[in-house]
């Protein structure tokens, strides 16, 4: 199970260097001028965890393999993209196609570095982002409504259901608000999602301050998680200069470098645990001689359907699935020592997985 998270941002915020440092890759062009990114680059980042290592090593495992997100770098947007200005269109489209928004912005001052707005305040450029999304979906919304009309005249329910949902996003944006504030029914939730509205991504801003602000932040990146906690969204802060130094050293050399910066861990490890956290993500591992390996579910995921992460058929033939929670297998030493302690529990279909789960299935073919 892929997730995207898509990188946006005014041109110049870091963007590109964030992206760079996430993938190890020069692939972005990161330049003083916008929309020096034209394509939208993608890069596969693999999710740290230090229960994979731990579980690993209980376990001897040949191999260990993370679970994976993977992250967009989206052109440069300016204000007026939802009529098209700039590389708006584009930017609008690929914005579609990701589960979740990382919000770049520019927390930092240089003068050598230009601002397309001609000033640095990361809230304004906020909400020149989240205006442009808006601005999309309600011309979006206006047109997929007139078109709904002759089915709606012929009593069609999947139309009056989509037209509904369709009005309560509109009357939200009117009053000036983005379409995920909106509170939907568990019964409408899969034909919401059917709208693909650009205003229901959940965001994570992503501060970029200067090396120096890198463990504490600074007085730009405190006035975006003031907004961001008003608004019930995640931020985190980071030196994108930073991590695209660490991102050229070996682990050993990076270890060094982040406690000479006083950083307890690499900003974007941070950033991906955070979109982790924002997309109701967590993680169950299987474990043994030739692997450890961590697989991505949503939150709430039965263990049928956990099953279904790894194949078709497991979920298919699903008879139950032998589990031990994380602790419990490090305390009791592996699956062994898990068993004898009986801390190994059977588990049927309407089991609701628990991130740390270690898991067996098995199933009929």
């Amino acid at each position: 199970m892929g997730f995207k998270m898509g990188i946006v941002g005014l041109p110049n915020v870091g963007k590109s260097t964030l992206f760079n440092a996430l993938t190890k890759t020069a692939a972005a062009q990161a330049a003083n001028f916008p929309f020096c990114t034209i394509e939208p680059n993608v890069g596969e980042v693999a999710v740290p965890d230090e229960r994979l290592d731990k579980l690993a090593a209980i376990a001897k495992s040949a191999q260990i393999i993370p679970t994976r997100m993977t992250f967009v770098d989206i052109a440069g947007l300016v204000k007026g993209a939802s009529k098209g200005e700039g590389l708006g269109n584009q930017f609008l489209a690929n914005i579609r196609e990701v589960d979740a928004i990382a919000h770049v912005l520019r927390c930092f001052e240089d003068d050598d570095v230009t601002h397309v707005e001609g000033r640095v305040d990361p809230v304004a450029d906020a909400e020149t982002i989240e205006t442009e999304l808006m601005l999309a979906d309600l011309e979006s919304i206006e047109k997929r409504r007139a078109n709904l009309v002759r089915k709606l005249k012929g009593n069609d329910k999947e139309a009056q259901q989509q037209d509904r949902l369709l009005a309560m996003a509109q009357a939200a944006i009117e009053e000036g608000k983005p379409a995920r504030v909106v509170e939907i029914d568990d019964e409408d939730r899969k034909a919401w999602k059917m709208l693909q509205l650009l205003s229901t991504k959940p965001v994570l801003y992503v501060c970029n301050v200067e090396e120096e602000a890198a463990a504490s932040g600074n007085a730009l990146s405190e006035k975006v998680g003031e907004m961001a906690a008003a608004q019930g969204n995640i931020h985190v802060v980071i030196s994108a200069k930073i991590e695209e130094e660490i991102s050229q050293l070996d682990a050993e050399e990076a270890e060094m470098f982040l406690e000479e910066m006083g950083l307890d861990e690499a900003g974007l490890d941070r950033l991906i645990k955070a979109g982790h956290k924002l997309l109701h993500l967590q993680t169950y591992f299987t474990v043994g001689p030739k692997e450890a390996r961590a697989w991505t579910i949503r939150e709430g995921t039965l263990a049928p359907q956990a099953a279904g992460v790894i194949h078709g058929d497991f979920e298919r033939g699903f008879i139950r699935a032998e589990t031990i929670a994380y602790d419990d297998y490090v305390a009791c030493n592996g699956e062994g020592g898990a068993k004898e302690a009986g801390k190994m529990r059977a588990e049927g279909k309407s089991y609701l997985v628990k991130d740390g789960d270690v898991m067996h299935f098995l199933f009929n073919t």
